[in-house]
């Protein structure tokens, strides 16, 4: 069977580890982007490294009518995909507490990170259930960290988890042939937190690697938490 996926926060940090490793599994890539300058510069690097990437999709969740667009584009290009990769997604104001959230920075993480997730995500559904494919979110826990928890970011976060509990319970119950799981990768290096580097941390390239070994494993992961790395006390 082919594989082909589009990985969503594709041109930097952990989305572009995912693609590295599933390229180098043999994964025909889509590389999702915002951006067409940022996107090739990734495309270029991949394909020095031998990785089959067919061509870059915009993605930019914070655009609906945008977001038809080009999954309407995907369905005529490529048919054939049978993976998602939800990573894209953005950090919100990581810097304050709680009770100085602002509404704004607020509703703008939660419609990125779940209401964009959520919406690319069923327009997928029907080109996924045809080719009995996969969805895969990159997020974090719900449940309250002592050393890490940005309010904004972690309610995003929250809900793209109850989408995943609740569809692949009513993938199963209603017999449609897509499995969606969650991967959190643990404490990582990105630009998303500032390129943080404290113990327990690790580089996009070690989580690209370990989220493509899981997606490798040929087993059956409906509905299931994965944990990579656990938040570990600063």
């Amino acid at each position: 069977m082919k594989k082909k996926v589009l990985v969503t926060g594709a041109n930097k940090g952990i989305g572009f580890g995912i693609v590295e490793f599933l390229g180098k599994a043999g994964w025909e890539v889509l590389l999702g982007a915002r951006d067409a300058q940022r996107a090739q510069k990734a495309m270029n690097t991949l394909c020095e490294q031998g990785i089959r990437v067919i061509d870059w999709i915009r993605i930019d969740l914070n655009d609906l009518k945008g977001l038809e667009e080009s999954v309407r584009k995907l369905k005529e290009e490529h048919p054939d995909v049978n993976l998602l990769v939800n990573n894209a997604g953005i950090p919100g104001n990581m810097a304050v507490p709680s009770y100085e959230t602002e509404i704004k920075d607020l509703r703008e993480t939660i419609e990125v990170n779940y209401i964009g997730t959520f919406y690319l995500t069923k327009l997928m559904i029907p080109l996924l259930a045809q080719n009995k494919g996969r969805i895969v979110n990159i997020t974090v826990p719900h449940e309250i960290s002592p050393y890490w928890h940005p309010m904004a970011y972690v309610a995003s976060k929250a809900a793209q988890n109850t989408m995943t509990s609740i569809m692949a319970f009513e993938f199963e119950k209603n017999n449609v042939p897509i499995e969606i799981f969650d991967i959190h990768p643990g404490p990582t290096t990105t630009d998303l937190n500032g390129n943080m580097t404290l113990p327990g941390f690790h580089t996009p390239d070690v989580v690209g690697e370990k989220v493509a070994e899981i997606i490798e494993d040929g087993k059956s992961h409906q509905g299931e938490f994965i944990e990579l790395y656990p938040i570990v006390e600063e």
